[in-house]
């Protein structure tokens, strides 16, 4: 199947290759799973707040098997050494995990029972985001379909992970209130307040019509989009930007939110998603918005 939200673009898809400066030159190897095994699960869900704790590893994710359902905020770790995420896919019409895997292993756009629904995007390895995802009752999947820098995709090396939504027996969560809106269409970013030096919480609105995603990256100092594009070439060395996430794919009409804490510099919005009519990645048909914090 070609994966609906697959963080990958022949251009410079693979830019973010697993490590930051500081982590360029360790391996995506099974023994680094076993290097970075912790000894107790960390995941966690705490009804009181609505957090879900995950830790993502090569090649696991440590989360909780069952939260309730409403406004989520889901803190994501990432304890690499190779970039990941998490991407939701909810199953409908009584789908089960069986049919999923199924599904995976076929050639083709994915069926319309499996509904992206978004999840925090890829920071870079270790380092954690916040995302928050508004999540009804039913079965879900966590998977990540990074596939660097081996182009094969992690959820073919286990990372996939199921989740159980059930029903809020108490008050709804609230939903969180952001302080600037991004849109995403095809194929491009519209975004509405002031993104300053600082704290932010920030709203994504998909409006289709295809599946979009919004991935942050800052650009390491002296960095700009032709480095960008000059390391995805040959993915040697470091890589030119830093993940800081966002929210992985979400399908059409779909709102989510996540947090960050921008810095001085320069970043860059980017859509990875392949595109339903040709399978380019959206980033080849512009979906990018680059911007400055002073």
């Amino acid at each position: 199947m070609h994966p609906p939200m697959r963080v990958f673009a022949a251009v410079a898809g693979i830019v973010l290759c697993g490590c930051s400066q500081k982590d360029a030159g360790k391996s995506d190897t099974t023994k680094a799973a076993e290097a970075t095994a912790t000894p107790a699960s960390m995941a966690s869900f705490d009804p009181a707040t609505h957090t879900a704790v995950i830790h993502a590893k090569d090649f696991a994710f440590d989360a909780p098997d069952s939260i309730t359902a409403g406004w989520t905020t889901f803190h994501f770790v990432n304890d690499g050494p190779n970039i990941h995420h998490v991407q939701l896919i909810r199953l409908d019409s009584g789908k089960t995990r069986a049919d999923f895997d199924a599904a995976m292993k076929t050639k083709g756009p994915p069926p319309a029972w499996m509904v992206s629904t978004g999840g925090p995007n890829a920071p870079s390895p270790g380092m954690s985001t916040d995302a928050m995802i508004n999540l009804t009752p039913g079965n879900y999947v966590m998977i990540c379909f990074v596939d660097i820098p081996e182009h094969v995709p992690h959820f073919t090396k286990g990372m996939v992970h199921d989740l159980k939504v059930t029903a809020a027996t108490g008050a709804d969560s609230p939903e969180p209130a952001a302080d600037a809106t991004v849109t995403l269409s095809d194929y491009s970013f519209a975004v509405q307040g002031a993104l300053t030096a600082g704290k932010h919480t920030i709203k994504v609105v998909n409006n289709g019509p295809q599946t979009h995603e919004l991935e942050l990256m800052r650009f390491l100092p002296g960095k700009s989009m032709k480095d960008l594009g000059e390391f995805s070439k040959t993915l040697a060395g470091p890589p030119p930007v830093d993940g800081l996430g966002g929210i992985a794919g979400e399908a059409k009409g779909m709102t989510q939110y996540f947090t960050v804490d921008l810095s001085p510099g320069n970043y860059v919005l980017i859509c990875f998603v392949p595109d339903a009519k040709d399978g380019k990645a959206h980033i080849e048909h512009g979906m990018t918005k680059e911007f400055t914090i002073k």
